[in-house]
């Protein structure tokens, strides 16, 4: 076999038949690393407890605190103290508030080549710029990672990306993922890995490669991932991890299902318009674009280099009086580096406000622009409204381009700077004592009390599948609806993630004020929209709010990958039109009705619905034999709660989980104790 990087660290993990791994196939594979941030984290612990599991049964799983950092009242903290406890009784390590991003630091202290990570977000695939195999993932199945259950999604097609030539001076990693979503679009990589190689490769450090994986999210991509190589080994021996290093790559003409080539060397700077990622266009055709902010950071640019650079631009001058400039580190090992050699004090000295190490501005939480102000980021999302600034109008460019543009006041090729360009040198050994930092779980969680705080309800259920789903469309809408638009976040929201009923009431407010209570007042309904709908982050809480408001159905053009896979876990149906024309049909507030919903999921993927007036209109319910029995249960909570013996507390309550959950083939399930025990902690 000629296989690629992604397809051996598949088959490695199969934990589902082998004739599985051909593109659209349904695939289960073995989880070797968890990941949460604290405004996923919490939901998904609820929902670890609700199975009644006692102890992680990973090799590894983190809860970072990097989200909900702005503490304007007490739910933030009490979360914060809820994760720490819950992490230290059950088996997970604790990232305390203020020690990093999760991307950044889990690329720092944890990646490992060739294993498996899921992460309750969407930029989960960073750790791909170190060999892992990362993906993103709702909440729910991150929580049934934890519990010892494979990881299901239908296999993607890998796509090698061939990297060839050097990067010019000015020239950044930022400028190669955004000429893929100039190429690609936000769709581009729906059902798709983007392994990179080629001789290019080498032209990029480990942070690099992580920026690049980082925003392949933003291709709707299921990852992307390099090879771990020498500058790989350089990395985790800077992070005293070398022994954690092994060289992994493809196989001497590895066969890709597509191919893509891009040449480092005609690469410009790059920047994104509003307000999406793959509204690209070249520096140069934009320059002089007056800004009122720049900010430098986020999981997607906020490591060493990308700081550094900032200050070499800066130092000895003064950002342009017009702009309010910010960065962030992504990790307190960055913070501390910077700190040390001076860059931070350049930083400062140049008017540059400089931020705790969290995600801040990038999801709204802080440093929102002026109305109507332009604001320059090394982000990874613009979509309108993001910023906390309802008309804000957000660019996305390298920390390069941002830094000389700071200092000009208006968007600048960074090319045009006064003086030369000097590679940033990274320091031999970075400080890596995490004590205090990073938390282990106790050695004795019995004596652990988990502490929940009033802001923290009880996961929200519900029975399973209607046999007829009669309802409203209680709202009809275009393509590249974004999580954001579905559940947005921001400094007001985001505290109200462990309460259902409270951050229920946000949903779709930026489309329509009237949302929440149009549904509660007809007792749920429809959702009709439009290609790519739930593009963006893994919040699954845009799944789960909108089935507390009695969505039953979402019929779309088409789905983005997490969000598709969210709404079976939370049991509302995933249609699909047949005929663009029934889209066009269809109008908000028309009644529509599905008869025998049970019966014509179990007889195959086409699905009918009725409208009022007598039409009926071609759906189909793509899904796999498992996915089928969870929606019919009425979600994944449900599925593994009536079928697999969940909420036992025993030891055999997770090997019935992770027999569970799903270890499937042709949608029958195989009795025995799983793969995933070879790997327990």
């Amino acid at each position: 076999m000629r296989d690629s990087l992604a397809m051996k660290i598949l088959r490695e993990h199969l934990v589902s038949a082998p004739d599985s791994l051909r593109p659209g196939r349904e695939i289960l594979i073995r989880v070797d690393h968890t990941l949460t941030q604290d405004a996923t984290g919490t939901m998904a612990y609820l929902q670890f407890e609700a199975m009644g599991v006692p102890r992680v049964r990973t090799r590894r799983s983190v809860s970072y605190v990097d989200h909900n950092m702005l503490q304007t009242g007490y739910e933030n903290m009490d979360d914060h103290v809820f994760l720490q406890t819950f992490a230290a009784k059950h088996g997970v390590y604790f990232s305390r508030p203020g020690n990093g991003i999760c991307h950044q630091v889990h690329l720092e202290r944890f990646s490992e080549p060739g294993l498996v990570l899921l992460g309750s977000d969407s930029h989960t695939p960073t750790c791909g710029g170190a060999g892992m195999l990362a993906i993103g993932a709702g909440g729910l199945d991150v929580a049934v990672a934890m519990a010892g259950g494979p990881f299901g999604l239908p296999m993607p097609k890998i796509v090698g990306v061939h990297l060839k030539g050097r990067r010019q001076p000015w020239v950044a990693a930022k400028d190669v993922i955004l000429e893929m979503l100039r190429r690609l679009t936000v769709k581009g990589g729906v059902g798709k890995i983007f392994e990179y190689y080629g001789e290019g490769v080498r032209d990029l450090t480990v942070p690099e490669r992580a920026t690049i994986c980082n925003m392949g999210a933003e291709l709707g991509a299921t990852t992307s991932i390099f090879p771990s190589d020498e500058i790989t080994r350089a990395y985790f021996r800077k992070q005293n991890r070398e022994t954690e290093w092994r060289e992994l790559g493809p196989d001497p003409d590895a066969e890709y299902d597509e191919h893509i080539e891009i040449d480092l060397s005609a690469l410009e700077p790059l920047v994104a318009q509003p307000h999406s990622p793959d509204n690209v266009v070249r520096v140069r055709d934009i320059e002089g674009l007056p800004l009122d902010q720049v900010c430098i950071g986020s999981c997607t640019n906020s490591s060493f280099h990308d700081l550094a650079i900032a200050a070499h631009v800066l130092k000895g001058r003064r950002v342009a009086s017009r702009v309010s400039m910010t960065l962030t580190p992504g990790s307190r090992q960055v913070f501390a580096t910077i700190a040390r050699n001076g860059i931070l004090a350049d930083l400062i000295a140049a008017g540059a406000r400089v931020l705790e190490a969290a995600c801040g501005p990038c999801i709204g939480m802080g440093q929102a622009p002026k109305s109507g102000g332009i604001s320059l980021r090394s982000f990874n999302r613009n979509f309108e409204g993001r910023s906390g600034t309802p008309d804000a109008k957000v660019y996305l460019c390298s920390p390069e381009t941002a830094a000389v543009s700071a200092l000009r006041g208006v968007l600048t090729d960074p090319r045009d700077y006064e003086g030369a360009y000097v590679t940033q040198r990274e320091p031999d050994v970075y400080d890596t004592n995490d004590e205090g930092m990073i938390l282990p779980p106790s050695d004795h969680p019995e004596q652990v009390e988990v502490v929940r705080g009033p802001n923290i309800k009880p996961l929200p259920t519900r029975g399973p599948l209607e046999s007829v789903i009669r309802g409203r469309v209680l709202l009809k809408v275009g393509d590249n609806i974004t999580t954001d638009h579905i559940m947005p976040a921001g400094s007001k929201i985001l505290p109200l993630r462990s309460n259902i009923p409270a951050i229920s009431e946000y949903v779709f407010v930026r489309v329509d004020p009237k949302f929440p209570e149009r549904a509660k007042q007809y007792g749920g309904g429809i959702i009709v929209a439009g290609s790519n709908y739930g593009q963006g982050s893994s919040r699954e809480h845009a799944a789960l709010a909108p089935m507390y408001l009695g969505v039953k159905a979402v019929i779309a053009k088409s789905f983005a990958r997490i969000h598709r896979a969210n709404l079976i876990n939370f049991g509302i149906l995933p249609l699909m039109f047949t005929e663009e024309a029934d889209y066009n049909r269809i109008s908000q507030d028309d009644e529509l009705v599905i008869e025998d919903v049970p019966g014509q999921l179990q007889r195959g993927s086409r699905i009918e619905v009725s409208t009022s007036s007598g039409q009926r209109l071609g759906t189909v319910c793509e899904v796999s034999p498992r996915q089928r029995d969870i929606l019919l249960s009425g979600g994944l909570l449900n599925h593994v709660k009536i079928n697999h013996g969940g909420g036992k507390g025993t030891e055999d309550a997770a090997v019935h989980l992770s027999t569970a959950t799903m270890i499937a083939t042709n949608g029958q399930f195989r009795p025995g104790r799983p793969k995933v025990e070879e790997v327990r902690v």
